[in-house]
């Protein structure tokens, strides 16, 4: 565990104000559920709570079949980062903070297909994407669960002159909409 230096008092009514900084860098914005933990040292430890990492090993497998399926790569994310990739190297993807671009179309909850070949600009996928973009198409569906965005089905595309259509369309609206009414029991 790293220190920060920052002190803090709980008040009255047992609250603590997680700095601002910090909130910054580990992205946590109000109304973020946190999962609080406690060790056996008495550390008490906040961490950001994702409920569609709870679902992680049926997200692995949900994406892996899709990408058996439409031969794409598919990559499931929270609000923050990738929980799971299939179709690449896991390492590739997963565990990797998604873009800002990525993140303003869950908050639209705008739906995106596009494709290099049609010269359309595709979204940057991961934070530390840069100006070489590596992949030629692209389809991003937000998932909506009790009427928040609360992450994305991401499929992506390597092969040159590839364009995604209503198939891969539909089946992330498909998988979005399973994943989120998931996450509403």
């Amino acid at each position: 565990m790293k220190a920060t230096g920052i002190v803090r008092r709980i008040d009255e009514l047992g609250r603590v104000v997680i700095p601002k900084e910090i909130r910054r860098t580990l992205r946590i914005r109000e109304g973020d559920p946190l999962e609080i933990f406690t060790d056996r040292e008495g550390e008490v430890i906040l961490k950001k709570y994702s409920p569609i990492g709870e679902l992680n090993d049926f997200s692995r497998e949900y994406a892996l079949a899709m990408s058996q399926s439409l031969g794409h790569i598919v990559a499931i994310c929270d609000k923050d980062v990738i929980i799971t990739a299939a179709g690449a190297s896991r390492r590739e993807l997963a565990d990797k903070a998604i873009h800002e671009d990525v993140e303003q179309l869950m908050q639209s909850r705008a739906k995106l297909m596009r494709a290099a070949a049609n010269n359309e600009q595709l979204v940057f996928i991961t934070a530390h994407d840069n100006e070489t973009q590596q992949y030629t198409a692209q389809v991003i569906v937000p998932i909506i669960a009790e009427g928040d965005a609360i992450g994305a089905i991401i499929l992506l595309s390597r092969e040159q002159g590839a364009a995604m259509g209503q198939v891969e369309m539909k089946v992330a609206e498909t998988a979005a909409g399973f994943i989120g009414k998931q996450m509403e029991q």
